[in-house]
């Protein structure tokens, strides 16, 4: 067996984002609630955690193995708000539907998922109303069932 050899750092091929300005969400089953974004953290990717796989013959070192399958992690956001989003919530709440995230470049990510909560922050005066809210990837089509993976569009202009 041959032991592992350092590799060099290659420059990113692709420029990174500068600002997060402007990020929004879109519920394909209603496009145009009444949430205004303030602050939005997309879904991440999770491998989860290792598979210890050491065996009595191992001599120096524990050995571990990565999982086989990917979480896509919950993606949460901040929002300004009017009150008619508590009716207009009965229609996303629980829904599965397709999300879809548009990066500050235009590039988006589109899922399958689900409005997990939107939970109102205390209302002060002098100050913007705001509601906390959490998105749970499902990875699955709602009509069929089936796995489905989220869907990156690289609509960034150079």
């Amino acid at each position: 067996m041959v032991a592992p050899t350092p590799t060099a750092r290659v420059t990113p091929n692709a420029p990174r984002l500068k600002d997060g300005f402007s990020s929004l969400i879109t519920f394909a089953a209603d496009s145009d609630v009444a949430l205004w974004e303030i602050g939005v953290k997309p879904p991440g990717q999770d491998g989860g955690d290792e598979i210890d796989t050491t065996t009595m013959h191992n001599v120096t070192y524990r050995s571990r193995s990565p999982r086989a399958l990917i979480t896509l992690t919950n993606s949460t956001a901040r929002f300004a708000y009017n009150p008619k989003f508590y009716t207009e919530l009965l229609t996303l709440l629980n829904v599965e539907t397709t999300i879809t995230q548009t990066f500050p470049n235009s590039d988006t990510l589109a899922y399958y998922g689900f409005l997990k909560n939107v939970e109102p922050e205390e209302l002060v005066e002098g100050e913007m109303p705001i509601a906390s809210a959490t998105i749970v990837p499902t990875n699955a089509d709602p009509s069929t069932g089936s796995e489905e993976a989220p869907v990156f569009a690289d609509n960034a202009t150079p």
